[in-house]
């Protein structure tokens, strides 16, 4: 009988497997496709590698900006998803160099729990059965998409579609305005290719701080990006993607459509298991403990905060109980990055969700240009830089960054807002200078 064993091989679940066999555990992990999961396989790490590519392209392109003559610049698409499988197959090295271990076995199928007793659990896959004490379920997220005509058409995409396309499409038509959607814009938009964004909502990525969702929709927009806002999809007739949009039934055509309107919980794997469930996800407490002893959840399977760094902690946090550890989830200081160009990132509270919650608080706020390198670096953009702090206390509640470089420094905001810390508290860290990071201490010190 193993230690522990876990369903998926994403994020969570390699993670679960490494702290688990540092502690000299028998772990078994089950991945029915590729270890990595979604997020090295089909999302995060290809998606990046693409937008990495593009964002080379669109410098060199604008490098007289900056004095620098780049002649004749181009770009093989079949070159950039050549390497982009590069990196995919690297880390996946990485993750199998880690989990090298003689009390570790990994089984690639699709697993299924067909017993279960307190302090046993058993799973069967591939015609094997296999016994744990500890069960944690980390079996990711799939695309979805509605109900409507169409949407079964060749020139009709989700997110993995695009990823694996090498060749780029005449035209796009992303349906859904959130991080993925964006990204995919600004992806292909880079490398020349019309794109048209079709929302639901009033504002781009719903999720992140409103106004510099906004300020990032104008940028996109004067790169050529038309983003349509309100509208509703209702069907897709051949090129022609029909929507309708303050009580008006319009269209717009594409070569291709990209469907980006969300992920679902894959819950194949419960199999006999009689979980609690939200309308999300599986149920979990602050230790990640499901309704079953000895049944823990992690990742996208929940439901609540589908990113990977998230899952890593979940997993980090589930191990740590099973090992009779105290650690507790908190996802107050849970970074959120859209890697557009320019990036951006935020953490904590936004002033929308500060209202709701009836709390006070001050606004610290300027451009980014208040940042020597990021003027030296970026030419003709200000970008913004805002912080959140509880009216009477001083605590810093939230923090937000438009501008490249956002991804990397919203680490550091993510430090302050996990460890309390107020406005004059932080004012007292020293960043080096110069640089980007600056333009946190700066706006400290900024008050609207």
């Amino acid at each position: 009988m193993y230690f522990l064993a876990i369903i998926g091989g994403g994020p969570a679940g390699y993670t679960a497997a490494e702290r688990a066999l540092q502690q000299g555990r028998s772990v078994v992990l089950f991945e029915q496709k590729a270890l990595g999961g979604t997020c090295l396989n089909e999302g995060c790490i290809p998606t990046k590698t693409l937008l990495y590519s593009a964002k080379l392209y669109a410098s060199a392109r604008d490098a007289s900006k900056y004095g620098v003559s780049a002649e004749k610049v181009a770009f093989d698409y079949q070159k950039i998803c050549q390497r982009k499988n590069k990196v995919i197959r690297k880390l996946q090295a990485g993750i199998r160099t880690k989990l090298n271990a003689e009390n570790f076995l990994m089984v690639q199928g699709e697993a299924v729990v067909t017993a279960y007793e307190q302090g046993k659990v058993t799973i069967s896959c591939n015609g094997a059965t296999y016994e744990a004490e500890n069960l944690l379920l980390c079996p990711g997220s799939k695309n979805w998409q509605p109900t409507l005509p169409g949407l079964d058409s060749e020139n009709v995409w989700n997110s993995s579609d695009a990823l694996a396309a090498t060749a780029l499409p005449d035209s796009v038509a992303i349906v859904g305005g959130g991080v993925v959607g964006i990204e995919f814009a600004v992806l292909y938009s880079s490398l020349g290719i019309h794109v048209d964004v079709l929302e639901l909502l009033p504002e781009i990525l719903g999720n992140m701080d409103v106004e510099m969702a906004s300020q990032l929709r104008v940028d996109l927009s004067k790169r050529g990006i038309s983003f349509h806002l309100g509208a509703a999809l209702k069907a897709i007739s051949g090129h022609d993607v029909l929507y309708e949009q303050e009580g008006q039934e319009k269209s717009i055509s594409a070569d291709k459509v990209i469907v980006c309107m969300g992920r679902r919980p894959n819950r194949s794997a419960l199999g006999c298991l009689d979980l609690q469930m939200e309308k999300a996800g599986i149920w979990v407490d602050a230790a990640m403990r499901t309704s079953l002893p000895n049944v823990y959840a992690a990742g996208d399977i929940t439901g609540f905060s589908m990113l990977a760094h998230t899952a890593v902690r979940e997993a980090e946090v589930a191990v740590s109980q099973m090992l009779g550890g105290g650690d507790e989830m908190c996802y107050d200081a849970i970074p959120a990055v859209v890697y557009s160009n320019p990036e951006l990132a935020g953490v904590g509270e936004t002033e929308k969700s500060l209202h709701e919650k009836g709390i006070a608080f001050r606004v610290h706020k300027l451009p980014m240009a208040f940042s020597g390198r990021f003027v030296a670096e970026n030419e003709a953009v200000n970008g913004l830089c805002k912080i959140l702090a509880h009216s009477e206390t001083g605590r810093v509640l939230g923090v937000h960054l438009l501008g490249n470089g956002a991804s990397e420094i919203i680490n550091t905001a993510a430090l302050a807002i996990g460890q309390q810390l107020t406005v004059d508290q932080w004012k007292q860290s020293v960043f080096a200078h110069p640089t980007v990071s600056e333009i946190l201490k700066e706006t400290l010190y900024a008050a609207e």
